[in-house]
């Protein structure tokens, strides 16, 4: 009898090993469920990029075009409305999300 290991053995050996090691490791969890919070914080981003994108063209035409204060009004006006335009597309789709997923829930019962 050998006390030696076999090389082949072990390596089979790590191999098992490292495969039920592999198949009991947890899977990543990736969120799909946002809570109300994070839509809320999403919509405000977008209202606020919406007002600052608008500010910043409307300084930079004064800037250029040297009449103040009137671009700068008017494109935090237009930015505004654009990021609530954004705003009520957002909501349009969490609804549809939404009805989606009652329908499916309800289609179980």
């Amino acid at each position: 009898m050998t006390d030696a290991p076999d090389p082949e053995r072990l390596a089979a050996l790590e191999k098992r090993i490292a495969d039920v090691k592999k198949a009991q490791e947890p899977e990543p969890k990736a969120e799909t469920n946002f809570s109300q919070a994070q839509h809320a914080w999403r919509m405000i981003v977008e209202l606020i990029v919406g007002i600052g994108i608008g500010v910043g063209i409307g300084y930079g035409l004064d800037v250029l075009f040297g009449t103040m204060p009137w671009f700068l009004m008017l494109f935090t006006v237009l930015g505004f409305g654009a990021g609530v335009n954004v705003m009520l597309k957002t909501a349009k789709e969490l609804n549809r999300d939404n009805a989606a997923q009652d329908a499916e829930t309800n289609k179980g019962n």
